[in-house]
């Protein structure tokens, strides 16, 4: 039992026969949910659309950072209409990422702030991308209200490592990459990380501490398919069934079993995205 908390099935560079080879390849795989995540409108749409059209696949609607220059109010109006149709599970990818500043920063923080607006209003769960950008995302977050006591009284608290019932913001890091410090941070404001195949290369040392130190209640496993692909298959095009091999690494950093890590990250990535 995997769940992918985060990929693309979306993604613009695939044929329709790609993507029905992908899904068939997930079918026959231990893969048992996938969670395919928007990143523009037509995006946003095609993931509705995967999400009706599979029992497995899931689907969040928002603007990354990266395509933010093409938002304008109508289009957010597009994606709240999108938000509330069925299998729609979170409003993401959203954030800043200012390595690439494929958008200006001043668009990428005004349309960041409307979109945890709208994910808020909509008492939804939050998919986030940060790439440089580690404090004024959490800022932005901060002064938006996502990690805020009304907020938190929306959502099931989550268990934490000794059982205790802990509060739970519904924000998802997705693809965290950030020091195990600014780790602690978030899950101590009610955050969840998600890691990705990037952990299993041998020098990545951060992303690894991260995983040892972090409680794994507190943690999803993903693969960002088409992208970060895992050992051994680094080089190559990553796709939902590569996710084995990043909860493999978790276990490992974990010190528990593979079926274990499988089991906790997907019943994880369930209550985060409130599927039953």
């Amino acid at each position: 039992m995997l769940f992918d908390s985060h990929t693309h099935l979306n993604n613009e560079g695939f044929t329709e026969e790609q993507r029905r080879a992908l899904m068939e390849e997930i079918e026959a795989s231990d893969v048992s949910y996938v969670m395919d995540v928007g990143f523009d409108l037509e995006s946003s749409q095609l993931a509705v659309k995967h999400a009706g059209e599979n029992p497995w696949c899931y689907a969040a609607v928002g603007y990354h950072p990266h395509d933010t220059k093409d938002m304008d109010d109508m289009v957010l109006e597009l994606i709240r209409g999108l938000a509330k149709k069925d299998k729609v599970q979170a409003i993401g990818e959203i954030g800043l990422d200012f390595f690439y500043d494929h958008s200006d920063r001043e668009t990428q923080r005004y349309w960041f702030r409307r979109q945890i607006q709208l994910a808020n209003e909509l008492k939804m769960p939050i998919a986030i991308h940060s790439r440089d950008a580690d404090q004024e995302t959490l800022d932005i977050l901060k002064e938006e209200g996502a990690f805020s006591k009304e907020r938190q009284s929306w959502f099931p608290k989550r268990k934490g490592p000794g059982g205790e019932e802990l509060p739970d913001s519904r924000v998802l890091l997705h693809c965290f990459s950030g020091s195990k410090e600014l780790a602690k941070q978030y899950i101590k404001l009610g955050a969840t990380l998600s890691i990705c195949g990037p952990v299993t290369f041998k020098n990545n040392r951060r992303t690894q501490d991260v995983v040892r130190e972090i409680p794994i209640e507190f943690l999803l496993v993903e693969t960002d398919a088409p992208y970060l692909t895992p050992e051994p298959f680094r080089g190559k095009k990553n796709k939902s069934p590569y996710v084995e091999y990043t909860a493999r690494k978790v276990a490992e950093l974990k010190g528990i079993s593979y079926e274990e890590a499988a089991r906790i990250t997907c019943e994880n990535a369930k209550a985060f995205y409130g599927i039953r």
